[in-house]
């Protein structure tokens, strides 16, 4: 089984979205510091820390997917609150920058978090 879970990981489309979960993660990570909100302590460090986290599963996902996959729907859930968190951890100081940052790369995590779960569901499909 886990075999097969790695052999979905070598389809192009595959590849696609495990590279592209892995730079939104260190974008997230590093957003502070590109768009200029690294004064506002509370969303710097959950950007930092949340960027980290997907990075990470990105790695893990790419190299061995079929222990990994288990925990492939912690993806979408950071980029639901990646897209929320300007709200949530800074309300009133979080200017449109921020919001803007933050709901693109939220949707991306999103999106790609969707497409691992499914290629892991369509692999688990397939008959050997």
């Amino acid at each position: 089984m886990r075999a097969r879970y790695d052999r979905a990981t070598q389809t192009p489309v595959a590849q696609v979205v495990g590279g592209l979960t892995f730079l939104a993660g260190l974008y997230l990570a590093i957003s502070p510091w590109v768009v200029g909100f690294s004064g506002r302590p509370t969303i710097t460090v959950n950007n930092l820390v949340t960027g980290l986290a997907v990075a990470a599963l990105a790695v893990g996902f790419a190299s061995a997917y079929g222990r990994t996959r288990g925990v492939a729907w912690v993806t979408p859930i950071i980029g639901l609150w990646t897209i929320i968190a300007p709200w949530v951890v800074s309300p009133h100081t979080a200017p449109a920058s921020v919001i803007v940052s933050n709901v693109i790369v939220g949707v991306v995590l999103l999106l790609c978090g969707l497409a691992e779960i499914a290629i892991g569901m369509r692999s688990s499909r397939r008959k050997t």
